[in-house]
């Protein structure tokens, strides 16, 4: 073997292992977790962005609602004991501390099961984090109770958002 063919062969086992390498990186980065998903509704803008819960007892997901004029929902998902579901609750300037259920019911426009839906339109339950995020999310009947909120008109958000989420991405 000449040097030129040895050195030929072994530039071709580095870029081969380099690309190999960011296959594989790539491979590792393209399912999204759940606690980092990032959704959108296109009819309106707005956008649903998770976060990590971290090491609550009672919520599985932590979230919030992005909507025009700088207006941030808060959510949380807790799961339900008996038929186990998502429940999922946007709420919007409520009070810190020790609330009543009548304080809490009156800064939280929304409240519900929230649903997932997949690329072949089979219908799930939103996941607990560490769980690739579904490709939809779906938030039954969130523009009409938004569109009630006092969050809503005057200096609040203009654009209600549909019912129906899409996966936009991934955040760092």
């Amino acid at each position: 073997m000449t040097t030129r063919s040895l050195s030929l062969s072994k530039v071709l086992s580095i870029a081969s292992i380099a690309a190999g390498m960011v296959l594989a990186a790539a491979g590792a980065h393209a399912a999204c977790p759940i606690e980092l998903a990032v959704y959108g509704d296109t009819q309106s803008g707005s956008e649903i962005d998770f976060t990590p819960t971290g090491t609550s007892a009672t919520v599985t997901n932590t979230f919030r609602m992005i909507l025009d004029n700088d207006v941030v929902l808060n959510g949380i998902v807790m799961w339900n004991e008996g038929v186990s579901r998502p429940n999922g609750a946007l709420m919007h300037k409520c009070p810190e501390g020790d609330v009543t259920g009548e304080e809490l019911a009156a800064c939280t426009p929304w409240h519900g099961v929230i649903y997932t839906a997949d690329e072949k339109g089979n219908i799930g339950l939103l996941p607990a984090e560490g769980v690739e995020a579904p490709k939809t999310l779906i938030l039954p009947d969130l523009g009409p109770a938004l569109r009630q909120s006092s969050a809503y008109g005057g200096s609040g958000f203009s654009k209600v958002p549909w019912d129906v989420f899409a996966l936009k991405g991934c955040q760092e």
